[in-house]
């Protein structure tokens, strides 16, 4: 809500403008008026321009809509513009706010309500591709997310913690033994490359599930449903989990050593800084990717679109810390975006889940089933 932000439009377009490293000029010869006139904007010496000035802002600066049309509604002592939109263009939407006010409902109320919907149109992705070379022998005759922990398979945890946050629109990358993951109810793509390929080009085999509000997530973590909830509560366009109390995990952990972690640094405000199996400095603040990430509409288009430029530029070529793109992880591409300038927030979160990476890992995890 625009009431949490207390930024001016023009203040806001001039920081974004700044970190995407755009001239005050450039952007305004992409946006189609004088510098002069932007000039004034980002000085707050007018007021918001038009809608689809302020929409054509958004998407050159990479930058949430609907904040962008709070704090333009704001400037110009009105509603946002694309909340009179949605009410002229929709009659139906008149008797929900009429039923808002007459029941006077609290803001924890309709945010409860917004989450209800949020998880009911939300799709989860699993990436399952991979051979689990590291698991062996257990993996000789089946992906890793078939292994079983108490009676069920890591895949079906999964499933069911989702399903228990309100999630029931599932979508699975298969691979390696593919013809093992056979669950009803569930979206199949199959990635037939998978042993030349990594887990950032195996998830856009699914490229046609990344639109509208996507969950994505490795399919050897066993995790808490609180964590799914955090996740689906972040209103950033791209955010990923990042796990701040994460060594604890490594003690005597011989067969993945804490150097191959998947490591965080954050800026102030949680933003992505630094992303991959990098060494840590004990002065930042950092923490471990747990491999699970969400899009937003928005932030699934400009995923998507970095993908594609990403892909135009570096296939068969080194990639970040990748060799070569096809080998890339998805936080190589979390690397790239955040060099651009592309904001990507992290989600707090302290233990409440595991990695099965190894077979060490597996067996640690079954005595705790057992325990």
């Amino acid at each position: 809500m625009v009431q949490k932000n207390t930024k001016r439009f023009g203040d806001f377009i001039r920081e974004r403008r700044i970190d995407k490293g755009i001239g005050q000029r450039e952007l305004a010869r992409k946006l189609g008026i004088s510098p002069s006139y932007l000039n004034d904007i980002e000085k707050n010496n007018r007021v918001a321009p038009k809608p689809d000035t302020v929409t054509a802002i958004t998407e050159i600066l990479e930058i949430d809509i609907e904040l962008a049309f709070d704090l333009a509604g704001r400037s110009r002592n009105s509603l946002p513009a694309d909340v009179m939109a949605i009410i002229e263009g929709n009659s139906e939407i008149i008797p929900l706010l009429r039923t808002v006010a007459a029941y006077e409902l609290t803001t924890a109320q309709v945010k409860e309500l917004k989450d209800k919907i949020m998880a009911n149109e939300t799709k989860v992705i699993v990436i399952a591709a991979g051979m689990g070379n590291r698991m062996q022998p257990l993996t000789e005759d089946r992906p890793k997310c078939m292994l079983e922990f108490g009676g069920m398979t890591l895949l079906q945890r999964q499933l069911d913690t989702y399903a228990a946050c309100g999630l029931s629109n599932f979508t699975v990358v298969r691979g390696y033994q593919k013809e093992k993951i056979a669950y009803d109810g569930i979206t199949y793509y199959d990635n037939l490359d998978f042993e030349n390929n990594n887990i950032l080009n195996s998830l856009f085999y699914a490229e046609s599930e990344i639109n509208g509000h996507v969950i994505v997530a490795y399919s050897d973590i066993l995790f808490e449903a609180h964590i799914v909830e955090r996740l689906l509560q972040s209103e950033a366009d791209i955010s990923i989990v990042v796990d701040i109390d994460w060594r604890g995990y490594y003690v005597d952990r011989k067969d993945h050593p804490i150097e191959e972690a998947e490591n965080v640094i954050l800026s102030a405000n949680n933003n992505v800084v630094e992303i991959g199996k990098i060494l840590t400095n004990k002065n930042d603040v950092h923490g471990e990717f747990i491999g699970m990430m969400k899009l937003s509409p928005r932030g699934a288009e400009i995923f998507k679109k970095h993908f594609h430029r990403s892909k135009a530029l570096f296939a068969g070529k080194p990639f970040q810390r990748a060799p070569m793109f096809e080998k890339a992880y998805l936080t190589d591409l979390f690397q790239e975006m955040t060099d651009l300038g592309t904001p990507i927030h992290s989600v707090i979160i302290e233990r409440g889940w595991k990695e099965i990476d190894t077979v060490e890992d597996y067996e640690k995890a079954l005595k705790a089933f057992d325990e």
